[in-house]
């Protein structure tokens, strides 16, 4: 039996090939295009992979989802893709089986067997990136939900006003994510009266980057606004904390690139936010994975939809 992990994003594709145990031997990126496009691209991805025997299919994308239909339904990242049975489409080119996840579940499912989960029973994993979502390991097991939406901790309300993120105004995903600080480092800098910062010459370029680049530079203006994403991070795990009261809390992306800068502002807050002896037992570190996530994701899905990742 193949492995093939295909991994979904709103820019660029991955496919992956492993061996049944998981150990990732070879790998094809490629530009996201239309619908069309792109499912032509992961269908010639996967026969330059080589594969031999049967075929398992795990199929990491962003949501929403409708995982257990295998079903892609129209994520805010691959605009025109509603009601795309991805895994049907799959099994129908290349027979085997296919399964497809939510990225933050497969994510925390990968942080769990990989990365810095390794020996947890309770753990969330929080995506920390252009959005901000959750995935949730309950008593050894993946928490998906009863309609495959558990985890959207991107859209809980953290403010009245504020970055609108997930479609809210004040949202965790509006304060916290990489869109969230890029959005909230302009309108700061517009109502600054400035028409360029970040080292941008127009405000309408800035991104998260920018302004994590600017920090690192000592910006005054970035080093605010990073302070002020950090501490609403630290608010939103403090939730995390005091709702599921998890062993560990991995967060991705932006965290494990700039822990520095994030880390002793967000601990201000969560400290003084969460039950003192649930955040006792509560560590909170980066991705140990990294940039391998997205395709170590892929291959945790096939492996815990086939029972072979699990307690």
């Amino acid at each position: 039996m193949s492995i093939i992990g295909l991994d979904m994003g709103g820019t660029k594709c991955a496919a992956v090939l492993a061996t049944d145990d998981g150990e990732i031997l070879s790998s094809r990126r490629f530009p996201t295009r239309d619908v069309e496009g792109t499912l032509a691209g992961l269908e010639k991805a996967v026969e330059e992979l080589k594969p031999v025997g049967r075929l398992l299919f795990g199929v990491s994308c962003g949501g929403p989802l409708d995982s257990p239909r295998g079903m892609i339904l129209s994520p805010p990242n691959l605009p025109g893709w509603d009601r795309i049975h991805i895994t049907q489409r799959l099994v129908e080119r290349f027979g085997g089986e296919a399964h497809l996840m939510n990225d933050a579940n497969a994510g925390a499912l990968a942080e769990w067997r990989w990365g810095a989960a390794r020996g947890c029973r309770n753990v969330v994993f929080c995506t920390h990136g252009t959005g901000f979502g959750a995935g949730v390991i309950l008593d050894g097991r993946l928490y998906e939900g009863t309609s495959d939406a558990a985890g959207e901790v991107g859209h809980v309300r953290l403010t009245e006003d504020g970055p609108v993120g997930f479609g809210k105004a004040g949202s965790v995903e509006g304060w916290c994510s990489g869109g969230g600080v890029a959005r909230l480092a302009r309108s700061t800098a517009e109502a600054r009266g400035l028409s360029r910062a970040f080292g941008r010459d127009s405000l309408a370029e800035v991104t998260a980057r920018d302004v994590f680049d600017a920090a690192r530079r000592g910006e005054e203006l970035a080093l605010e606004v990073v302070g002020i994403s950090a501490r609403k991070v630290g608010a939103a795990l403090a939730v995390i904390v005091d709702l599921l009261n998890p062993e560990v809390i991995v967060l991705g992306s932006i965290f494990a690139r700039c822990r520095d800068l994030i880390e002793p502002p967000m601990w201000e807050v969560l400290a003084s936010e969460a039950l003192p002896a649930s955040l006792a037992a509560c560590r909170v570190v980066p991705s140990e994975l990294g940039e391998r996530i997205g395709d170590c994701a892929t291959v945790a899905v096939a492996l815990y939809r086939t029972g072979r990742l699990g307690p």
